[in-house]
């Protein structure tokens, strides 16, 4: 038997594997009870008119932890790649510590603990997602943008500075631009991350005008009505966000790559 007949009497043979294992689900499954409890459409209709507030406000929180995030991410990897000792253990420790924790404590902390243990108070829900999550964020877009001006070519650097470029203007004019465009796409990436972290900060307490889909999600699983079909509408909701985010990544993906091969 040729390798190609037997490349697909196994194709055959998984396909069918596939169909059989639909054709019993479809048997065994109570589908009356999958309605009620994941696809309930009276429960879908009425979280509808809540989801565009939450899901501005979602998109509200991960935009203002990214720019918090993005601004200390660029300061540490610098101080990463910085010659002074000093500054590159303050990165490593901070990057490796912050990499290392769960984000939800984070969010804690800055919700609850530095309120209580500094007297500090912090009314704006959108800045406390902000500093929380953007703390978190910060340690991993230092690792990217660290990555990302690594890669820069070296003769581009020497070239700049053989103009009579300071070090500083070097950095500015030339390595970060060529660096983030390098990262776009895992950046995209971290965007998409920040995004579904997002979900913990409800966990502070939220009125009602600053709800997000995931207060709204658990909202409707605690009412009881449908199941977990609020769980199913939010994370449509939020895959409504995150997909686009993912296809642009691929996008500029390809329009680095079609770059660097220029």
């Amino acid at each position: 038997m040729s390798p190609r007949k037997r490349a697909r009497i196994s194709q055959a043979i998984q396909y069918a594997v596939l169909a059989v294992a639909v054709i019993v689900i479809i048997l065994v499954a109570d589908w009356e009870r999958i309605k009620t409890n994941l696809f309930n459409v009276d429960v879908a209709k009425d979280l509808l008119p809540q989801l565009p507030a939450a899901g501005l406000n979602t998109i509200k929180y991960t935009a203002a932890a990214f720019a918090i995030g993005l601004s200390v991410g660029v300061l540490l990897a610098l101080m990463r790649l910085s010659s002074v000792v000093l500054y590159r253990w303050i990165a490593t420790i901070y990057v490796e510590f912050f990499r290392g924790i769960p984000a939800l404590l984070v969010v804690f902390t800055v919700g609850f603990a530095i309120p209580v243990a500094f007297g500090v108070r912090i009314d704006s829900i959108t800045l406390k997602a902000a500093i929380a999550l953007g703390i978190v964020s910060s340690a991993y877009i230092a690792e990217v943008l660290r990555a990302g001006i690594q890669a820069v070519p070296k003769g581009q650097i020497e070239a700049a500075r053989s103009l009579g470029m300071s070090s500083t203007r070097t950095t500015i004019t030339v390595i970060l631009p060529q660096a983030f465009r390098i990262i776009l796409p895992p950046m995209t990436n971290e965007l998409i991350l920040l995004t579904k972290d997002s979900s913990l900060i409800y966990l502070l307490g939220l009125s009602a005008a600053n709800y997000d889909l995931t207060k709204i999600g658990r909202d409707a699983l605690n009412s009881g009505a449908g199941g977990l079909t609020g769980l199913f509408v939010v994370g449509g909701a939020y895959l409504c966000i995150t997909i686009p985010l993912g296809f642009l990544a691929r996008y500029l993906e390809k329009k680095t790559g079609e770059g660097a091969r220029r």
